[in-house]
């Protein structure tokens, strides 16, 4: 799950390696935040209810069931994004990161103003909305918050390197991984800095981002030809 189908070009590559970049230092931020717990990555939840709940731990178990139903939720928003604006002919990809952007900036008030519990929401949403960016005909076709797909199809590549495949396929692959590492790496310690204020950071990078797709991407695609 994690091919550059749309446009294969080093331009969708790049940003998706920052959108990455952008899920790992979100899930750096709300792992520290929630005390272990992703808003990003879900498997890693999926263990904690399942431990919580075979241990009996029902708050641990109970925490992790909302973040998970909070994630998916965020996810259903960005599918109604992509539907709606297809339907109304809007920029897809501007749209969704315009609505990305907004969940931050909220979040990122709210951490401002003291309401974590209310910062962690919009970081879940806006971390599942995100995986809609690349979506082609009802499906994602790149998992931008979690990168399991990313190093399977990286060792899958190797392997087809190995035996006349093109010699460097992998490396898209493990952008991606690495992207998501770096922007975790940086989350982390942004907020041993300033801690959940560390947010605006990445409201700052998503709004930066959502203006630079519309002007380059989608206003570039959809710009008349001339003869």
């Amino acid at each position: 799950m994690c091919d550059v189908p749309i446009d294969d070009s080093r331009q969708m590559l790049v940003l998706a390696v920052v959108l990455s970049a952008l899920a790992g230092y979100v899930d750096a931020l709300g792992f520290i935040t929630l005390g272990g717990f992703f808003v990003a990555f879900m498997s890693g939840n999926l263990t904690r209810f399942s431990v919580g709940f075979a241990d009996g731990s029902w708050a641990h178990a109970l925490t992790a069931a909302a973040v998970i139903g909070t994630f998916v939720l965020g996810c259903a928003l960005g599918a109604v994004v992509v539907h709606l604006s297809d339907r109304r002919r809007l920029p897809v990809r501007t749209t969704v990161l315009a609505v990305v952007s907004g969940l931050l900036i909220a979040g990122a008030v709210a951490a401002t103003v003291g309401a974590s519990t209310v910062a962690v929401g919009a970081m879940l949403l806006a971390m599942g909305a995100e995986n809609s960016f690349f979506q082609k005909d009802g499906e994602v076709t790149i998992g931008l918050t979690y990168m399991t797909g990313a190093l399977v199809k990286m060792g899958h590549r190797l392997a087809a390197a190995l035996f006349g495949g093109p010699r460097w396929a992998w490396l898209r692959h493990f952008a991606l991984w690495a992207g998501l590492v770096a922007g975790a790496v940086t989350g982390a310690l942004s907020h041993h800095w300033i801690g959940l204020d560390a947010l605006w950071f990445a409201a700052g990078l998503s709004a930066a981002l959502t203006v630079t797709v519309h002007l380059r991407i989608d206003r570039a695609t959809r710009r008349p030809q001339l003869s």
